[in-house]
């Protein structure tokens, strides 16, 4: 075993991984990874407006995962998950960085969070900041509390499409993940 933390040491340093958490999600421990990327971003990227635009994204995914994390959903080991749990990982590219996030959802919920991130998908710049303005201004909430803004300011600050995937877990749940590339 002690052999394989190298290996998988060798593994984050190859693909440039910043951060990288699986667990239960608390504020505090939310704010502990928002104060460690802020850190880290201020050695490792120069322009400030991309420091905060990379920061904006990542702040913004780990809400969803907080928030929007199916509580009741069985985790690998047969478990029920009562925490928001999922994971994160946060890598430099060659283009900029790439924030990756995963978390088990209610399954019957897949398909209109995919017709969300599809049409979030289609919109161009301008068109996102219109639906962004439709939404914070028509005062309606999201059954989490939030406007369903996320996504899109996700979308807003990446500059780029959302890659996302399901991966059907049981009858009741999916895994899904999403793979935000900022570019900077």
């Amino acid at each position: 075993m002690t052999d394989r933390i190298h290996d998988l040491y060798d593994e984050l340093e190859r693909h440039r991984v910043m951060l990288s958490f699986k667990g239960s999600l608390t504020p505090e421990l939310i704010t502990a990874l928002l104060d460690m990327v802020e850190r880290r971003m201020e050695r490792i990227e120069v322009d400030p407006k991309a420091r905060k635009r990379v920061f904006t994204v990542v702040i913004e995914c780990l809400q969803n995962l907080y928030h929007h994390v199916d509580q009741d959903t069985a985790a690998p080991n047969g478990e029920k998950v009562h925490d928001p749990h999922g994971v994160v990982m946060i890598a430099q590219t060659d283009t900029g960085y790439s924030v990756i996030t995963g978390n088990f959802m209610a399954g019957h919920e897949v398909d209109r969070l995919k017709q969300h991130l599809d049409r979030i998908n289609s919109l161009g710049p301008d068109e996102l900041r219109d639906l962004y303005r439709s939404r914070l201004s028509d005062g309606t909430y999201t059954a989490s509390g939030g406007g369903g803004l996320g996504m899109i300011e996700i979308a807003r600050k990446s500059g780029g499409k959302l890659e996302y995937g399901f991966v059907p877990y049981d009858k009741d749940s999916a895994f899904f993940s999403l793979n935000v590339n900022v570019t900077t």
